[in-house]
Formats: C-alpha cells, sequence, structure tokens
C-alpha cells in the first residue's frame, strides 16, 4: 500500500483527533495537540496519508530548553499516533524519520521525547542525553537526540514544558 508523509493542513484536523483518539484510548493526547496548536507551539506537524485515509500523526512543538544557560533551540516529540490497525507496519517510524530530517533542515538543535527507550532508541534518542537535564520527568524513559553536534553537551541544563502538557500529566 503507497503512503505519503505529509505536513498538516487544517482539513486533517478532524482526521488526525480521531487517530489520535484512537491510538492512546481517549482525548488526553489530542487535547494536547490542540492545546499546542492554540498556543503557537507546534513547529513540525506531519500526517501519514494511505489509500483509506490518514493513517498516522506526529507532532513535535517547541520546548524551553537550557544548558549551562545557554538557549537550546529544541522540539518536544509527542504525540505519535498510529491507527491501531495500521501499528507495527512502520508507520509511527516514517514520521518520526521525516520530522527529525525536517527538524535538522530547519536548524532545531536538540530534540525531547517521553517514551518506550527501546522504540525511541532506534531513532538515536537517549536517555543518558538527558541525565543533566532539570525536568518533570526523569529515568530511562525521558531522552533526548541531538540533532546538532554538541547541542545538548554541558554540566547542568533545564526543560520547561509548556501547560498544554499538564493535560496529559
Amino acid at each position: 500500500m503507497s503512503r505519503a508523509i505529509c505536513r498538516r493542513a487544517p482539513a486533517n484536523d478532524a482526521a488526525i483527533a480521531s487517530v489520535v483518539d484512537r491510538a492512546f484510548g481517549g482525548p488526553a493526547e489530542s487535547r494536547l495537540v490542540g492545546a499546542l496548536r492554540a498556543a503557537d507551539l507546534a513547529a513540525i506537524e506531519l500526517v501519514a496519508l494511505e489509500s483509506s485515509g490518514l493513517v498516522g500523526h506526529a507532532l513535535f512543538s517547541v520546548l524551553d530548553v537550557t544548558v549551562d544557560r545557554r538557549p537550546v533551540k529544541t522540539l518536544a516529540l509527542a504525540p505519535v499516533a498510529v491507527c491501531p490497525d495500521r501499528q507495527r507496519r512502520g508507520i509511527g517510524g516514517a514520521l518520526i524519520r521525516h520530522g527529525l530530517d525536517v527538524a535538522r533542515e530547519g536548524g532545531w538543535e536538540a530534540a525531547i521525547v517521553l517514551g518506550d527507550p527501546t522504540y525511541y532508541g532506534r531513532f538515536g534518542f537517549s536517555g543518558s542525553r538527558t541525565q543533566h537535564l532539570a525536568a518533570p520527568f526523569s529515568g530511562e524513559a525521558f531522552m533526548a537526540l541531538a540533532l546538532q553536534a554538541d547541542a545538548l553537551d554541558g554540566r547542568a541544563g533545564r526543560v520547561v514544558y509548556p501547560p498544554a502538557f499538564d493535560l496529559v500529566a
């Protein structure tokens, strides 16, 4: 089945909400998507389209990160959603890889995600990249990826999530 990864268009929003709600089993993450858009923090928003329609969505939003008091141009990857009947077919991975490519091309320095280390580790995310960052999250599921060399290097830093993330806390 052919698939296209494209930028989100406003006409996609109802289908995106449906996919996100089905993937996560409820509306919390689709409310997060709406709140990030409303706060003008949605930096990269992609959809996966197949002949059957919209089957996946990924959102990269602006995140406030500093390392050694230096701002680091960072994105939060959340959420990534794929229709339950289309999961485990590479759709989520294609969305993530494409989004990371767009982020690099756009001059973003880093990306942060909270998720399964085995899954996100395949894209280069690592918990070791966040150990020096004060944040509301910690542990192996709190991971980062430097999109530009040395972007997250330093002694100490902090991550401040926007209020929209309180919707899924």
